[in-house]
């Protein structure tokens, strides 16, 4: 079988991430799967939900944000804010979001804090959302580092990198990572989110119009393995080529 772009059928998209994309963000990353591109940032806020301090929970919260941008399909699409309401697939993929990093976020780590983590298309060609789950943990990583070296932090709550891929059965072969001209006609789809070292944090998976066997099963949850541990890799040599004390001014402005 011949992908559309010349990879492997167990080959995950070109990878990359343009670190401090947002300036004012607390930590912030452009990651790239192949042609799909999310801006990613993270951002600390002092104090919690309400309900945390009626509950009386201790440590902090995360939570998370995502949106396509109008341009980052082929058709425009329209802006949440002019329905009126968030439409379902961007709830559900926001929330698989903050999930995904409170699986991995030590919480109490934040001191009275919220993370705020935002995540916006820019393109999108497969993948966002675990696309988004990978450059949302790097970013995190960003602003705890730049924390840390601000003195308001000790360490790192990051207990462990959290990273994302999808797999998917196309044309009768199960491949990893799919692009949009692959995802859009898949029979079967689903998507990984595991620590760096493999945990599952969350699987989701469907036949479309189809069904699968427990063998493509096993071959999907292998493939979602094996790109886990090349993603987590990559997250961990860009986070090891960034100087967070690079940026005086945000330096100063943390609390």
């Amino acid at each position: 079988m011949n992908r559309i772009d010349g990879r492997e059928p167990d080959q995950v998209r070109e990878l990359g991430f343009q670190l401090d994309i947002a300036r004012h963000a607390h930590g912030s990353v452009l990651v790239s799967f192949g042609d799909t591109q999310v801006i990613c940032s993270a951002m600390l806020e002092k104090g919690v939900p309400r309900w945390m301090m009626q509950q009386n929970v201790q440590g902090g919260w995360l939570t998370a944000e995502y949106s396509m941008l109008p341009y980052s399909t082929l058709q425009r699409k329209h802006r949440d804010i002019s329905r009126g309401k968030l439409d379902g697939r961007s709830s559900e993929i926001q929330r698989l979001i903050g999930r995904s990093l409170r699986a991995v976020v030590d919480l109490k780590g934040l001191g009275q804090r919220t993370l705020w983590i935002d995540c916006d298309v820019l393109r999108a060609d497969g993948g966002t959302r675990t696309a988004s789950i990978t450059g949302a943990c790097v970013a995190v990583e960003l602003a705890f580092q730049r924390f840390i070296a601000a003195g308001k932090m000790t360490e790192s709550p990051m207990k462990k990198f959290a990273s994302a891929v999808s797999a998917g059965i196309w044309e009768g072969q199960c491949l990893l990572d799919l692009n949009y001209h692959e995802d859009k006609d898949a029979s079967v789809d689903c998507n990984y989110a595991m620590t760096e070292d493999l945990e599952m944090i969350e699987v989701q998976g469907s036949g479309e119009e189809a069904t699968f066997t427990e063998d493509q099963m096993i071959e999907m949850l292998q493939l979602g393995k094996k790109g886990v541990s090349e993603i987590a890799a990559r997250q961990h040599e860009a986070v090891d080529s960034f100087n967070p004390t690079a940026n005086v001014e945000i330096l100063t402005r943390l609390r």
